[in-house]
């Protein structure tokens, strides 16, 4: 009696294996591999297979580990769109930066991904490239993946907020750091950069410079805006002449620099100072001034704003503005987590605005020059 039941489990393993066999060879073939695909191997329901991938407690060890063999000799990958669909969470925030090759937008990510871990998310990253119609894209492809929530910095060229709009309108935390706008009225993390502007100009005249530049990023973008009005109010303050010739909008690029810089040496009368906005636009104006025989910081003075790596490794190193993209991306992150645990979401909005740090290094330091001669 033991024999034949031995013999007809034999028979009955043999033929459940090359119908497996074959069935696999099939689904191989296939793009991707379904529940159902899985349950049609094993021939039972495509609830029961949902059910044993999860773990639930009313299927037997042996149906789960027999599922999950199947799903891994199929390859099988879950649907985690699907999957957020049927929770209402996914587990997953969006975060939009305007260029990954600037160590600020790097730094500030690097820290939103520490914090957000720890919690139990994934980031998805998206890259504007300072366009707004990409931006406009990563939100409807962020949605669609539906995330939990969108961290984000505007692109240079965005002046209209209604695709931020369908954010908030779908009722999941919209937190913007560095770049933001009062208009769109959500959660906002970066520096004061009116009193960094300002703290700049006034380092220059301590520095005995008289005809200060500006190199800066275009007006419609709320930081850039807040640079140039605390650039001329500091110019104000200390009765030094405001001239339009002294200002420059653009993209802040490398290249954006050299060609800002190649327009001032082009002036009747040179500027002794040149602010830029960003570091790339400073390093591109260093390249200039250098390649023009001009000292820094003897004839011409320079100060950039970020505190890139490259700032300390240049010759001569470049003053910089630290804008603590550490605590920028902790604090965004932290402010994502309060949101999505509150039952409330019509809570008082944040406002976390930090100090910079004016970091001085040789490219405007001339009391050090003053000091070295004597």
């Amino acid at each position: 009696m033991i024999a034949l039941l031995t013999l007809i489990f034999i028979q009955k393993s043999l033929f459940l294996f090359k119908r497996w066999n074959k069935y696999i060879i099939f689904l191989k073939i296939k793009k991707k591999t379904t529940i159902k695909d899985i349950a049609n191997v094993l021939g039972i329901t495509p609830s029961a297979v949902s059910k044993a991938l999860n773990d639930h407690p009313r299927i037997s060890k042996e149906t789960k580990l027999a599922v999950k063999q199947i799903a891994k000799n199929l390859n099988y990958q879950p649907n985690h769109l699907a999957s957020a669909l049927r929770k209402g969470k996914s587990n997953l925030v969006g975060v939009i930066v305007p260029r990954t090759t600037s160590h600020f937008f790097s730094s500030v990510l690097e820290n939103i991904e520490k914090i957000l871990n720890k919690e139990g998310y994934n980031v998805i990253v998206t890259q504007s490239n300072e366009s707004y119609e990409k931006e406009c894209r990563n939100i409807d492809t962020l949605l669609f993946t539906q995330v939990d929530g969108i961290i984000a910095s505007l692109a240079n060229e965005t002046v209209n907020f209604s695709h931020f709009e369908k954010i908030k309108a779908k009722g999941i935390p919209l937190i913007l750091y560095d770049r933001g706008d009062n208009d769109i009225g959500v959660d906002y993390i970066g520096i004061d950069d009116y009193d960094s502007s300002f703290m700049v100009v006034e380092h220059l005249i301590n520095q005995n410079c008289k005809r200060i530049a500006h190199i800066g990023g275009h007006r419609h973008t709320r930081i850039f805006k807040n640079r140039i009005v605390g650039f001329t109010d500091a110019l104000k303050k200390h009765n030094l002449p405001f001239e339009n010739d002294l200002i420059l909008e653009c993209d802040l690029s490398l290249d954006d620099g050299r060609k800002g810089m190649e327009k001032l040496l082009k002036l009747a009368k040179l500027p002794d100072a040149v602010y830029a906005a960003s570091d790339y636009a400073a390093l591109g104006a260093l390249q200039v001034i250098q390649e023009n025989n001009i000292k820094v910081p003897e004839d011409i003075a320079l100060v950039g704003f970020s505190n890139e790596p490259f700032t300390s490794l240049v010759s001569p190193s470049i003053t910089s503005v630290n804008q603590h993209s550490n605590k920028i991306g902790e604090i965004a992150a932290k402010t994502f987590i309060k949101r999505i645990n509150q039952d409330n979401w019509t809570p008082k909005l944040t406002k976390n605005i930090l100090k910079s740090e004016l970091i001085v290094r040789e490219s405007s330091n001339k009391e050090n020059l003053f000091h070295n001669k004597h």
